[in-house]
Order: C-alpha cells, then sequence, then structure tokens
C-alpha cells in the first residue's frame, strides 16, 4: 500500500501536475493546449504530465471532433486534491486565505462539481443542526426531513442514490479547513441553485456569487448569512 500511496504522491507532487490538477477542480474538461496555458508550459511538456496522470487513472480523456479533452477520471480524486490544501501550515495557509486575490474563492467556489467555501460549509452545517442530513460513519445519510426538503427543489433523491458514485460526503474544505458536502447530492444541490439563479457562477474562475435572491433564501430556509 505504501508503494502505491508513494507512487500517487509522487505524481501529484510535480508542481505542472498540481497545476493541472488544482486547474481542473473547476469541473470543467480542458484541451492540452487549454491546460498548458494554465501551467505555464509548452504543449510537448503537457502532453507528457498528461499521458503520465490518465495512466494512473487519475484523469480521463475524452476525444471530440479533433481535440481531447481532459477532466478527473472520478470525483474522488477532486476531494482528495482539495484536502491536500488543508496540510498546508496554518501561518501559511492564513496568508493564503487571507490574499485579497482569492476573497471570491474564500467566500464561495465550486469544488468540482458542488459548493466549497465559507457558504458551502455554512450551508452543510445548516442541513447538519436541522438535521436534514447526519453524520454516518465517513458519509452522510439523508434523513426523512431533509428528502422532503429536496423534494421540495425536485431533486429525486432515489436517482441519485443509483449514481456509480458517492450519495452524499463530507469534502473537506481547504480554505475553511471544516467539511462541506460532496456526492451526488451536493452536486443536485450545486445545479439546482444554479438553475434557480440563487448563485452564479463567475467567468474563468471557480469563484460563484450568491445573487439577492439567494441570499434571501437562504436566510428564510437555514438562517445562513452570506
Amino acid at each position: 500500500m505504501e508503494n502505491e500511496i508513494a507512487y500517487i504522491t509522487s505524481l501529484i507532487g510535480d508542481s505542472t501536475r498540481t497545476n493541472i490538477l488544482w486547474t481542473l477542480l473547476d469541473g470543467k474538461a480542458y484541451t492540452a493546449t487549454e491546460l498548458a496555458f494554465s501551467a505555464e508550459t509548452s504543449p510537448q511538456n503537457i502532453s507528457m504530465h498528461l499521458n503520465k496522470l490518465v495512466q494512473a487513472d487519475l484523469l480521463a480523456v475524452e476525444s471530440q471532433g479533433r481535440h481531447k479533452y481532459y477532466r478527473f477520471s472520478r470525483p474522488e480524486v477532486a476531494y482528495a486534491i482539495e484536502a491536500i490544501g488543508s496540510l498546508i501550515p496554518p501561518e501559511r495557509h492564513k496568508r493564503i486565505v487571507n490574499d485579497n486575490d482569492n476573497a471570491g474563492i474564500k467566500y464561495c467556489r465550486s469544488c468540482y462539481d458542488h459548493l466549497a467555501g465559507k457558504a458551502g460549509v455554512l450551508i452543510t452545517e445548516a442541513f447538519l443542526k436541522q438535521k436534514m442530513i447526519e453524520t454516518v460513519t465517513n458519509t452522510y445519510g439523508i434523513t426523512k426531513k431533509g428528502a422532503l426538503f429536496f423534494a421540495t427543489l425536485e431533486v429525486n433523491i432515489d436517482d441519485l442514490k443509483k449514481q456509480r458514485r458517492s450519495f452524499a460526503k463530507p469534502c473537506l474544505d481547504w480554505s475553511e479547513r471544516k467539511h462541506h458536502l460532496a456526492g451526488s447530492l451536493g452536486a443536485a444541490l450545486l445545479d439546482k441553485m444554479l438553475s434557480l439563479d440563487y448563485i452564479r457562477r463567475v467567468k474563468n474562475s471557480r469563484a460563484i456569487i450568491i445573487t439577492s435572491k439567494g441570499q434571501q433564501y437562504l436566510y428564510d430556509k437555514f438562517k445562513v448569512s452570506v
């Protein structure tokens, strides 16, 4: 097991590959050219790094026309990358979090396909406090009250549970160092809040804006002020 962990950490530890994985946390698929631009390296060099990540099953590649698009092979890869951010020593972590350039993503952002940042953590804590979800070992379970709540949002819990992925699980938030809701339930919540215009994506960023409509909804429903 230790050899396998060493292999994965050696892949992630390379600065170019770290940049690739961090870029992919916004949940989009990228071409090699786009990832080369993000990592500030050549197309030839990015190709070598992408091949290693695909061979390790950290990334999946999909061809569309003349282009190949790269994305995480499974949500668990994104959760692991996000969680690594919480290992940064406290003083350095504090400087990063308090940097004005990070204000948007610290406040509210996407973590792959679910909400993260202060808003994501507060909403998850509200779900727990109001007993809509509950902690079950290392995952979350949904209560009858929670199922009724998601039904009002027209989210089909049974369909989410049938997906070949975790239904609801805690994901360690790198900026807050607390858990937010991930899994198919967390992804459904993000999609629904976007469709209802409670939140809006920021172009070319993981940051998410909470609209005045969304702020009012979160306060009325959960007494969450964001």
